[in-house]
């Protein structure tokens, strides 16, 4: 490490995704400060769930039981353009629900488990430009002082000042509809509020009202079409610019009284064209923006974060193959294209004109052919994704391994808290990883639920290798943990 340097790593943004990116990089004992340009945690709730893999994902790191104790499950299926459906049978997954976590909540959780490893985080820093040269980055503060990384990861969001730096492209669509939101207090009968609400949605799907938000009791969640694009989109609408949309889309404003959050959202669809460049990283929105439609952003920037975190330490450690660190774009760069691909989808479907609301019947329709549920399912929640593997590869390969029943009733997850790859064995003998110890755990297990001899799991939990094969094996592990007996800094 440079003498000069401030940390390891600078991760610019405290939302979840940056929040992620430095508790997976404290786990390998990387020295990590995030900058947050906000002074307080943020108390609004934009981001509302976590999906079935981002779910998998925390119980991965040990966290499961903290969210659990915060929110409640949720098992709606498709969750597609406003097509709901019941949740499909037979998911790959132990843990076939979402759970109702407000972002405010997610933030929290996330930022005391970071906290707790050592992270530093600052509060009102505000990062307002950055250098970089062969040894590490240098970010300018807006109070003029300066700070050394060896990398940097930017998650400041859609309009980040990282990747604007950087000169990263940020090619797509620009907004062509928005949509307001909002929790606020409303005078109206709880009955009367449901009533137009089922009314409305039968020709406006981009309305809607959910009464107690976040467990607080007369506070509604209310969204509603605006009344086109506004020039000043950071600009939250005025609550009486609110109630009038209320009033001309429903009828009604509902006795709208007491604002407690106001937002718009648009329906640009972006993403930034590397998620590399040098010594600094792209993730979370700054590296895509898209509609909320299916609930995806958030789960989309904490899962790039599991993907990056241990590649990125694996780098600062010394230990890295080639080519590791650059298979974070490789792999979450179509992951994000796919998302994006989906949601202007949705966008479609949420219309109000008749071809729009022709294609929700038809959909809805479809979604009651369970392979067509499990299809858009496993889509919208990220079970089903699977990263690089050759033809010929088992099925396994590539995919995120389930969380499976072990012998003496302990489960896989429960050995994946320290962020390490796990050799999984069934084979009784033959199989080794010896020389990379110090990075990957073998488990003899004959009794585990696994539907291959052996698999070699990576810190994210994706099979890199599956079978019985020792000098498969061993290929495997080189490619993914580095030469045997490389030492960490």
């Amino acid at each position: 490490m440079n003498v000069n340097a401030d940390a390891d790593v600078l991760v610019v943004g405290g939302g979840p995704t940056g929040l992620m990116v430095a508790a997976e990089l404290r786990l390998h004992g990387v020295g990590v400060v995030v900058l947050e340009r906000r002074a307080e945690r943020t108390v609004e709730s934009r981001g509302r769930g976590l999906h079935a893999r981002s779910v998998e994902i925390m119980d991965q790191r040990g966290l499961l039981e903290r969210f659990l104790a915060v929110s409640e499950r949720f098992q709606v299926g498709g969750l597609f353009g406003g097509v709901m459906a019941p949740w499909p049978e037979s998911l790959d997954t132990a843990h076939p629900y979402g759970l109702a976590t407000p972002q405010a909540v997610t933030e929290r959780l996330l930022e005391e488990r970071a906290l707790e490893l050592g992270a530093v985080i600052r509060r009102g820093c505000e990062v307002t430009g950055l250098s970089q040269d062969a040894d590490g980055v240098t970010v300018e503060l807006a109070d003029g002082t300066h700070l050394r990384s060896r990398h940097l990861v930017g998650c400041d969001g859609g309009r980040s000042t990282v990747r604007k730096a950087l000169g990263v492209g940020f090619p797509g669509e620009p907004s062509t509809v928005e949509t307001l939101i909002g929790d606020l207090e409303l005078a109206a009968d709880p009955a009367e509020v449901a009533a137009v609400v089922e009314r409305v949605r039968r020709t406006e799907p981009r309305f809607g009202v959910a009464p107690d938000v976040d467990g607080r009791p007369g506070v509604a969640r209310v969204i509603a079409p605006a009344d086109g694009v506004a020039e000043a989109r950071a600009t939250p609408p005025t609550l009486e610019e609110f109630k009038a949309r209320l009033r001309a889309v429903a009828g009604t404003d509902f006795g709208a009284h007491t604002a407690h959050w106001l937002s718009r959202f648009g329906d640009a669809t972006r993403q930034a064209e590397r998620y590399r460049v040098g010594r600094v990283l792209l993730a979370g929105d700054a590296a895509h923006v898209h509609p909320p439609t299916g609930g995806q952003g958030l789960n989309l920037g904490v899962q790039d974060a599991f993907n990056l975190g241990w590649k990125l330490a694996a780098e600062v450690d010394g230990w890295a193959p080639e080519g590791l660190l650059d298979s974070y774009h490789a792999e979450r760069h179509p992951v994000g294209a796919r998302v994006l691909t989906n949601t202007r989808a949705q966008m479609t479907l949420l219309g109000s004109a008749p071809g729009p609301t022709a294609l929700r019947e038809l959909l809805t329709r479809l979604m009651e052919v369970e392979e067509v549920n499990r299809y858009v399912t496993g889509m919208i929640t990220a079970l089903d994704v699977r990263y690089d593997h050759e033809p010929g590869d088992p099925d396994l390969v590539g995919r995120r391994l389930r969380d499976v029943r072990l012998s003496g009733d302990r489960r896989l997850y429960a050995l994946t808290h320290g962020g390490r790859g796990l050799l999984l064995d069934r084979t009784g003998g033959g199989l080794s990883a010896d020389g990379w110890a110090d990075r990957v755990d073998h488990v003899a297990d004959a009794a585990a639920e696994l539907d291959a001899p052996a698999v070699l799991l990576r810190p994210d939990g994706h099979v890199a290798w599956a079978g019985d094969d020792p000098q498969g094996l061993r290929t495997a592990l080189t490619r993914w943990f580095g030469a045997p007996g490389a030492t960490s800094r």
